[in-house]
């Protein structure tokens, strides 16, 4: 009944497989408590026939594989052979957490997993027309696993590159990959480095090349292309296919900026590769299903004041910036720059990094999430949750008050306190380890207000 990778010694398990019917089978990799529990609840929340199709955690119902199974069973990225052994492994073991459909394009610090959100939507009540929101969308998760759920999205971020990533991972699961087939990686590697510049491996200083500006096709959009490659000229005027190219030649570029092992057309020939197999992996899973699919909006905006209506959304989930731990504006500026934009306006409307120093930040920090707990309230409709993921933060928040850590209350319960001053009634939280920034935070909540 249980994979091998689970341990079936485990009192927890032993408990849990008397829990749930006989007739669901366990997707591989569980090994935390919270996916037990995140899986309990789509067991006793969801039909036979909604585990088939949206379930997070079974691989399978009376022996028939869920299509979660189905999207993320073989090789779970097609990663270059100069990779690290520590990143194959990574995705190798957690294949059905987070790699997975178009969520694997682009690396992204602090992003989602998507197993999570999907069992997250499902027990939030989420069905298929119902629409979701995201108002601090980050790398788009929410958005895709709403489209492959087929629930209505709305993701919302201050940030221009993180709309156009979360726009080209969405479009990166119908973009026509036939009209990639013969196009050569160098060719198209040659002409996103004349736009943009070529990147300088392993140093920071970024690119070589910085008076150009990168930006999203359109009709004045100029394709600097030789006369004769009229194939190139004519794919990129697809705007599916540009910013899919467009986004893996970023990523490539960024992996060449961090490390000089490989040479950078090299590295995007690679990246490339990993693109198209994996778009055309999930492509393959919903062949036919097309039409069951969700409409995703990724938007520019202020999630301290959205442009929605008042009770016009079924549910909200999204994760607070981990501006305590990471620098967005940093990690994106090269991006931002190509984009044209004013990276000190834009820290201005980024929640938890306007201020002139730390403590100014963090009373900001509260002030904002306040108002995006007022509006998210207020866009909500009755009875319906607003989940939120994150992490304590209490290492960081004691060290900008100068205080003991176990003095201070967590992001967690701050949140919860908002949460209840603006009208919403706590309904659970649920802790769960955070992997990568163990040095940071170690645990995450994942805290559900109900209207």
């Amino acid at each position: 009944m249980f994979n091998d990778n689970v341990n079936h010694s485990s009192s927890k398990f032993e408990i849990f497989s008397k829990l749930i019917p006989e007739c669901l089978e366990l997707v591989p990799q569980i090994n935390e408590t919270y996916e037990l529990e995140l899986a309990y609840l789509e067991s006793r929340l969801l039909s036979k026939e909604e585990i088939m199709k949206n379930g997070a955690y079974f691989a399978m119902v009376d022996n028939v594989p869920t299509r979660h199974f189905l999207m993320c069973k073989g090789e779970p990225l097609k990663l270059a052979n100069h990779s690290s052994s520590k990143l194959k492994n990574f995705f190798q073991n957690n294949q059905f957490k987070t790699g997975y459909s178009t969520n694997g394009l682009f690396p992204y610090r602090g992003k989602f997993h998507p197993q999570m959100i999907k069992a997250l939507m499902n027990i939030m009540n989420l069905k298929e027309g119902d629409t979701v929101l995201d108002p601090m969308m980050g790398s788009g998760t929410v958005l895709i696993e709403a489209k492959l759920m087929g629930i209505n999205s709305i993701g919302i971020d201050s940030s221009p590159f993180c709309r156009f990533m979360a726009q080209a991972k969405i479009d990166a699961l119908s973009v026509n990959l036939n009209k990639l087939k013969n196009i050569p990686p160098n060719e198209i590697y040659t002409y996103f480095s004349k736009k943009i510049g070529k990147p300088r491996q392993g140093n920071k200083a970024r690119y070589s090349t910085n008076n150009s500006t990168l930006s999203f096709i359109n009709e004045d959009t100029e394709l600097n292309v030789k006369k004769n490659d009229k194939e190139l000229e004519k794919i990129l005027k697809d705007e599916k296919i540009y910013n899919f190219l467009l986004l893996a030649y970023l990523d490539s570029a960024g992996y060449s900026e961090r490390s000089n092992r490989t040479e950078p057309d090299q590295q995007f020939e690679s990246i490339f590769e990993r693109y198209l197999f994996v778009s055309g992996k999930i492509q393959k899973v919903l062949n036919g299903f097309e039409s069951e699919l969700g409409n995703a909006q990724p938007m520019l905006g202020d999630a301290r004041k959205l442009e929605l209506t008042d009770s016009s959304v079924d549910g909200i989930i999204f994760s607070p910036p981990y501006s305590f731990a990471i620098d967005y504006i940093k990690n994106d500026e090269f991006h931002l720059e190509k984009l044209n934009v004013n990276i000190e306006k834009l820290k201005e409307s980024m929640v938890g990094l306007h201020g002139k120093d730390n403590r100014e930040r963090y009373e900001l920090y509260r002030k904002d999430m306040k108002q995006i707990l007022s509006e998210c309230y207020r866009v909500l409709r009755n009875e319906k949750y607003c989940t939120i993921v994150v992490g304590t933060n209490r290492n960081q928040i004691a060290k900008i008050l100068d205080v003991e850590p176990e003095k201070v209350k967590g992001i967690d319960e701050i949140l919860i306190e908002f949460g209840i001053d603006v009208g919403f009634k706590w309904e659970r939280s649920i802790e769960r380890q955070i992997s990568g920034m163990a040095n940071v935070m170690k645990t995450e909540k994942i805290i559900m207000l109900k209207k």
